[in-house]
């Protein structure tokens, strides 16, 4: 028992804790301001396209987008960025226009979680199509998807990879318009804005959205 008294008489008492200090560190913590994060940078799309002088004819600057598709991280912000308008918008399906207009139109039907539809140059459908004919700079050209595709009032993505003079896109409207599909918008990379074509679009009704715009042709 004596032993057990002199070890208990050797441990050091317990303080108590400084409420105070602990009130003050807490406060203080309370007003500490936090910082919202920053916004992702909007990516430069034009990295990614190249652009080829003189084609198809001379005085035209072609823009390439097979570099951009080329393009691991080009790609996949790509494709981000053009469903971003659309992920909230309840897309039944997403019409892509040959060619290129099928490689982005798959990725973001897959993205909105929605079905693709092919919309193709005569000929080319295997089943009963529509089809509808629009005027080439150099002559006319016609268009068709099948008559099946989509049904009245369903909600339709339109996506291409570049508008320019807007023919074929509001050729596309149409056609998507006489089976009574609901057009909530068109999609693009690129936009040659003094061509005109997406003021076209617009003037449709057509909610026009692009990722970059290039002057000239």
């Amino acid at each position: 028992m004596v032993g057990e008294g002199k070890r208990a008489a050797n441990v050091p008492p317990t303080r108590a804790p400084n409420t105070a200090l602990t009130l003050i560190a807490i406060i203080g913590g309370m007003n500490t301001p936090t910082r919202a994060p920053a916004p992702p940078a909007t990516p430069d799309f034009r990295q990614y396209i190249r652009t080829i002088p003189d084609y198809p004819r001379p005085g035209v600057r072609f823009r390439d987008v097979t570099t951009l598709m080329g393009n691991a991280e080009g790609f996949r912000l790509t494709i981000d960025a053009m469903a971003e308008p659309w992920k909230h918008a309840r897309i039944d399906h997403v019409a892509g226009i040959e060619a290129r207009g099928f490689i982005l139109g798959g990725a973001l039907a897959h993205q909105l979680g929605a079905g693709f539809v092919p919309l193709r140059k005569k000929g080319k459908l295997p089943h009963k199509t529509v089809r509808v004919a629009y005027s080439l700079e150099y002559g006319v050209d016609e268009m068709e998807m099948h008559t099946d595709a989509i049904r009245p009032a369903e909600r339709i993505l339109l996506v291409d990879d570049l508008i320019a003079t807007g023919g074929t896109a509001q050729a596309a409207v149409k056609l998507l318009r006489s089976l009574g599909g609901d057009i909530l918008g068109a999609g693009f990379i690129i936009d040659l804005p003094e061509l005109g074509g997406a003021e076209k679009l617009r003037d449709l009704g057509v909610n026009v959205q692009s990722l970059v715009a290039f002057d000239g042709h």
